[in-house]
């Protein structure tokens, strides 16, 4: 047990769906797990462990942004011992070649917070996907007919730009395909405890085209992400 989780050893499977958003672990979890268990509640931080295609599998909400993300991965990897950690999320797109519903297979992350320069200190460290997961992730969904990119994203601790894509610099005119705000440190951490980590991510409003995903698009995306994610992790 932790401060922020209070589930006992041996309650998660090696490997773990990371969603921002409480209600979306409870719902991958009601949703794709088979005889899911919550094992986690703190501070609504919800954790679940059950089976897909009958392996172990957990998922477990980290909140939002690179600190919070950072304490939940933290402790999943050195308390309760897991090793592969697959984030599925949304992001905002920052180039046009990547529409709305489409999926972002994170590569890389770059990153506008102090965390991941923090632990580093005078060096810039370039935070990465574990090639493995990765190249499954690409695989399977190109065996799904799937739309996905494998590129560079950014991880922003702000939310609202006050110029707007601006704000990004030229990420955009670098290839940088889309934001969001956790891939980076999870990236960190798993590279720093020896573990597989991979952030799957659904593009829901491109800053470019200011082209939306509606609700029903909304979930019918997020069936895909999470099924490819747990197609992965129960491979790892």
């Amino acid at each position: 047990m932790t401060p922020h989780n209070h589930a006992k050893a041996g309650d998660y499977a090696e490997a773990v769906l990371l969603p921002g958003d409480p209600l979306r672990a409870k719902w991958i979890a009601e949703t794709f797990l088979d005889d899911a268990k919550l094992v986690n509640s703190v501070r609504n931080c919800l954790g679940y462990t059950g089976t897909y295609k009958g392996k172990p599998v957990s998922v477990q909400a980290t909140g939002m942004g690179q600190p919070s993300l950072a304490i939940y991965v933290h402790e999943l990897i050195n308390v309760y011992g897991l090793k592969t950690l697959i984030r599925v999320g949304t992001c905002g797109g920052l180039n046009a070649k990547v529409k709305v519903r489409d999926l972002i297979l994170a590569q890389g992350a770059s990153t506008d917070s102090s965390i991941v320069r923090e632990r580093f200190g005078a060096y810039n460290f370039a935070p990465i996907a574990d090639f493995g997961l990765l190249r499954a992730a690409a695989d399977k969904a190109e065996a799904r007919g799937t739309r996905y990119h494998a590129g560079n994203m950014v991880s922003s601790d702000i939310f609202y730009h006050a110029n707007g894509i601006e704000g990004y610099g030229s990420l955009p005119a670098h290839g940088v395909l889309g934001v969001e705000m956790e891939a980076a440190v999870l990236y960190t951490l798993a590279a720093r405890f020896g573990v597989k980590a991979l952030a799957i991510c659904t593009m829901t409003d491109c800053l470019v085209t200011k082209e939306e995903i509606d609700a029903e698009q909304r979930q019918s995306s997020l069936t895909d992400m999470v099924t490819l994610a747990l197609e992965v992790a129960i491979e790892a």
